[in-house]
């Protein structure tokens, strides 16, 4: 009954209150932000555009594509418009609508890394059998398993809705963004349901994702070595070496975040951390395929040869 009778406002803090610094900022986002949609709409054009890619690989990729677009349109374009108008703040339903897509869409790009790693794992341990492993179908309930994995992930962040019950006028979210996390901190729970949401959140988001592709790359990396020829190895293991990229790049700005949440940073530090994690992985993503994937780059040449 508290929360249908009390409807506060959050308020984000700013990443910096010089103007000067804030238009600098301005500029630097929207930039970082129309180069994150030409790379991850460049590469959905070209597989759709080439036979070749019509493979579970850039199916995967082009998936994760649109995923990046909406994980990076779910924060950005609301900062943007908050260091516009010099006003950080967004409604109740607001911020948990800002974080229910965040959840989803994080969660997703998560699970189809792993997705991606599996495919690797089939095509490099298993070739003979690629074809009938990630049929059409296989691929099919792949996806749709990582989209219902991810609403369960939100499932479990809703107990912070349930559980909130403060009304005061003035709620300061200590980042850019309604983030998972942030949100937690104002929910009112025991210690129990505190540790058992914060633990399961780790397990489903991390460390089930993580164990996949580090089980997937164990069985590669084992398989590759046992190939007689190094040229061999270094061909075989070259088709995995964007997606690598990737997931070290994912996984990296993410610990970093995590650290720059402990309780000895300051709020901007971590907003600033925040930024590298939610802006700079989508959009460095699709260069990082496109630059190391021989095929995307063929794909690319015969695109802008018909172009010009």
């Amino acid at each position: 009954m508290r929360n249908s009778t009390c409807v506060p406002e959050f308020h984000f803090i700013q990443l910096s209150e010089d103007p000067d610094v804030q238009t600098v900022l301005l500029g630097l986002l929207l930039s970082m932000y129309i180069l994150a949609l030409f790379g991850n709409l460049l590469i959905l054009l070209t597989v759709s555009s080439d036979s070749h890619l019509h493979i579970p690989m850039y199916f995967f990729l082009s998936n994760l594509s649109i995923v990046d677009i909406c994980f990076i349109s779910t924060t950005v374009p609301r900062l943007i418009m908050d260091l516009q108008s010099h006003c950080q703040v967004i409604s109740y339903v607001g911020c948990l609508t800002q974080m229910s897509l965040y959840i989803i869409f994080g969660c997703m790009d998560d699970m189809l890394l792993s997705v991606m790693a599996y495919d690797r794992f089939v095509a490099i341990c298993h070739p003979l059998y690629y074809q009938v492993v990630m049929n059409p179908s296989r691929c099919g309930v792949l996806l749709l398993g990582s989209f219902l994995y991810s609403l369960v992930e939100l499932q479990l962040h809703y107990v912070a809705v349930f559980n909130f019950s403060n009304c005061e006028d003035f709620i300061e979210i200590s980042n850019f963004f309604c983030g998972p996390s942030e949100v937690l901190k104002l929910a009112h729970f025991d210690t129990v349901t505190n540790t058992i949401v914060r633990f399961s959140t780790v397990i489903l988001f991390g460390l089930i994702p993580i164990s996949g592709i580090v089980f997937s790359y164990f069985k590669i990396v084992s398989s590759i070595i046992r190939l007689p020829s190094s040229s061999g190895r270094h061909k075989t293991f070259s088709t995995c070496g964007s997606h690598l990229s990737v997931v070290c790049l994912f996984y990296g700005t993410g610990v970093g975040v995590y650290f720059s949440s402990s309780p000895s940073q300051t709020p901007r530090s971590n907003a600033i951390a925040s930024v590298m994690y939610n802006v700079v992985t989508p959009m460095l993503n699709p260069f990082i395929y496109s630059l190391r994937n021989k095929d995307i780059k063929t794909a690319l040449r015969k695109i802008l040869s018909r172009a010009f």
